[in-house]
């Protein structure tokens, strides 16, 4: 098929056409608009998200910081569960803070571990205990993964809408077909006896 006929075929609620509805050209800008938003919107929402999340990782890695801390009990080694490969356990530490001052709380450490032992914990800017921040290759990770989930989930919202008003445009055909049908119907409508 030439190109210029393909173009005229693959556009034809576009063009003039005797038997084109109103209906048709309004469904025709329906997807349109709900693909353009799809690909642009989407894109500038994956890519603002995922700057974002990976800010506030950056964020967190800014404000927490890592201490040495002293186990002050033992963390006694249980039988391990089944597909387990390391074990952890609440324990209680002391550290002391970057003002000298010396805290005491619970925080998950690898069992098998003596009192006295020391452990790293990490601890945010007022010296509470914090998870240790991720690393940037997993807060890459989980940028990208936010950003993903966000793309997708406008483009749900978006195919949604759509497929709402495309129901309704359908719904509107039918309701004048019926209207039509009912002008024309009993013309056709022959009775025998």
């Amino acid at each position: 098929m030439p190109r210029g006929k393909y173009a005229r075929k693959w556009l034809w609620r576009w063009r003039s056409n005797p038997l084109r509805r109103h209906d048709d050209i309004v469904e025709s800008w329906i997807v349109l608009a709900v693909w353009a938003v799809f690909a642009a919107g989407g894109a500038v929402t994956g890519l603002v998200t995922a700057h974002a999340a990976d800010e506030a990782f950056a964020q967190l890695r800014a404000e927490r910081q890592s201490v040495r801390a002293v186990l002050l009990d033992d963390v006694p080694r249980a039988t391990p569960a089944i597909g387990t490969t390391t074990e952890r356990r609440v324990t209680t530490v002391r550290w002391t803070a970057p003002d000298g001052r010396t805290h005491t709380g619970r925080t998950l450490v690898h069992a098998g571990l003596k009192a006295g032992s020391e452990v790293t914990v990490w601890q945010d800017g007022q010296g509470r205990l914090t998870p240790a921040p991720p690393d940037p290759a997993e807060a890459a990770i989980e940028s990208g993964f936010l950003g993903a989930a966000a793309a997708a989930a406008l483009g749900g919202v978006v195919f949604a809408a759509g497929a709402v008003a495309r129901r309704r445009l359908d719904r509107r055909r039918i309701d004048e077909w019926d209207r039509q049908w009912e002008l024309v119907g009993p013309r056709w409508g022959h009775k025998t006896s």
